[in-house]
C-alpha cells in the first residue's frame, strides 16, 4: 500500500515493529518544500520560547492555590513547590500557531496570543482527561489529581479554559473576536470527542468510522485551530484560515493515530506512561477497532477476550503477560499496521491541503517538516 492510498475498511497485514520503535516512518515526498532544510527542534523551541512568558503571566493571574497547581502541571515547579524544569510537552501547537501568523506576512509574535490560548485549552483537557482516565503519570511525573487531588484538577482545568478566552479577547480587535470564535468551536468539538471516547469504553464494538470521528473531534479540532489562529490574528481571510484548519485537522488525525500506537506499544521511558496504557483503560483506539473489524481468527479471539474483560472483576490485577497477549492479538489481526498506514494517509492529506494556500516557501517547508515530525516520534 502506497503512502497516498486509502486503507481498506479493515486491516490485513500484521505489523512487525517492536515496543519503543519509532512508528510510522514517512518516506520522502516530491513536494518542492522538501528541498528546504528545516530545523524542527528550533521551530518547536521558538514556539515554546515565544509563548511561555505569556503563558506564565496568564497562569499567575489564578488565585492560590490554583496558580501553584497549574505551575506544577506545566512542569515549572515540583510537588514541593521548588523550581523545576519538567517536560512541558512537545509544544507542537504553539509552534504551529506562531508559524501560521507568518502565512499572512505578519511577524511570528502576532500569533503568540493564539498559541497561548490554544495551549491553555489543551492543558485544560489534559487535566480533566487524566482524572477521567485514572492516569497517574504524565510527562514522567505524577498527574495533578494524584498530587493535589481531583477537586484541584477540575478547578484548575476550568480556570485554564477561562483564561484562554481572556488572553484572546483582551486584545480588543476584530481579529481577536474571530480567533476566539474558532477556539470556542474547537473546544466544544474537543469535549464532544472526549465524551465519545468515554462512551466507547463501555461498548463491545465501535466502528472505524466512529473512532475516526471521535479522534477528529478530540485531537483534530484543536490542532486545526492552532494551525489557523495565528493567521487569523495576522489578518487572514476565512478561506485561508479554513484551509489551514483542513491541514491541521488531518495532521491531528495522523498525530492521534501515532498516539494510539504509542498507547499500546510505546516505550514507557519515552512516553512517560505505563506499559500497555490504553489497553489498561479499555480504550477503543484505532489499532483495537481496526483489529476487531478485520475478521479472521485473531480478530475473533480478540473480540471474545475483550468482551470477557469488560465483565471481569479482576481486570485491574491483570499481569503484564495478559496485556502483552492482547497486544499481540491486535498486531496479528493487523490493527497495528493499519493504524500506521492511516497515519501516513492522513499525513499526506494534510500536506496536500497546503497547496491551496499562498505562503512563503520557507513557511510551507516548516509546515511540512512539522507534519513529518508528528508521524515519526516515540512520545
Amino acid at each position: 500500500m502506497t503512502l497516498d492510498q486509502q486503507p481498506a475498511a479493515g486491516p490485513r497485514t500484521p505489523g512487525t515493529a517492536t515496543r519503543g520503535e519509532t512508528v510510522p516512518t514517512v518516506p520522502p515526498a516530491s513536494s518542492p518544500a522538501r528541498g528546504t532544510a528545516v530545523d524542527v527542534t528550533a521551530l518547536l523551541e521558538r514556539g515554546r520560547t515565544l509563548a511561555t512568558p505569556v503563558l506564565r503571566a496568564a497562569v499567575d493571574r489564578l488565585a492560590p492555590p490554583m496558580d501553584t497547581v497549574a505551575a506544577y502541571h506545566f512542569g515549572w515547579i515540583d510537588a514541593a513547590g521548588n523550581p523545576a524544569h519538567g517536560d512541558g510537552g512537545k509544544a507542537v501547537r504553539p509552534a504551529l500557531a506562531v508559524l501560521s501568523a507568518e502565512v499572512t506576512g505578519a511577524a511570528p509574535e502576532a500569533g503568540v496570543p493564539g498559541a497561548v490560548a490554544v495551549e491553555l485549552v489543551h492543558n485544560f483537557s489534559l487535566l480533566h482527561d487524566d482524572l477521567m482516565d485514572g492516569d497517574e503519570q504524565r510527562r514522567h511525573r505524577d498527574t495533578v489529581w494524584k498530587v493535589h487531588g481531583p477537586a484541584q484538577a477540575i478547578l484548575v482545568g476550568d480556570a485554564l479554559f477561562a483564561l484562554a478566552g481572556e488572553v484572546l479577547l483582551e486584545l480588543g480587535t476584530v481579529e481577536a473576536g474571530r480567533a476566539a470564535r474558532r477556539l470556542t468551536a474547537a473546544t466544544r468539538a474537543l469535549i464532544d470527542g472526549q465524551a465519545q471516547d468515554i462512551s466507547y469504553e463501555h461498548r463491545d464494538r465501535v466502528t472505524v468510522e466512529e473512532c475516526l470521528e471521535m479522534e477528529g473531534n478530540k485531537t483534530g479540532a484543536l490542532l486545526a485551530c492552532a494551525c489557523s489562529i495565528g493567521a487569523v490574528l495576522g489578518g487572514a481571510d476565512d478561506r485561508t484560515a479554513d484551509t489551514l484548519e483542513k491541514y491541521g485537522y488531518h495532521l491531528g488525525l495522523a498525530f492521534q493515530a501515532v498516539d494510539d500506537l504509542l498507547g499500546i506499544w510505546g516505550d514507557p521511558e519515552a512516553t512517560g506512561k505505563q506499559t500497555w496504557s490504553d489497553l489498561r483503560q479499555r480504550k477503543k483506539s484505532l489499532p483495537v477497532v481496526a483489529a476487531l473489524a478485520a475478521g479472521g481468527d485473531a480478530s475473533e479471539r480478540l473480540g471474545e477476550i475483550l468482551a470477557a474483560d469488560a465483565k471481569s472483576s479482576d481486570f485491574e490485577n491483570f499481569s503484564e503477560e495478559e496485556f502483552a497477549a492482547r497486544a499481540a492479538l491486535i498486531e496479528e489481526a493487523g490493527g497495528r499496521e493499519w493504524t500506521a498506514q492511516e497515519a501516513r494517509r492522513q499525513h499526506t492529506t494534510a500536506i496536500e491541503a497546503l497547496d491551496a494556500v499562498d505562503m512563503p516557501e520557507q513557511v510551507r517547508a516548516a509546515f511540512t517538516a512539522l507534519a513529518d515530525f508528528v508521524v515519526v516520534r516515540k512520545r
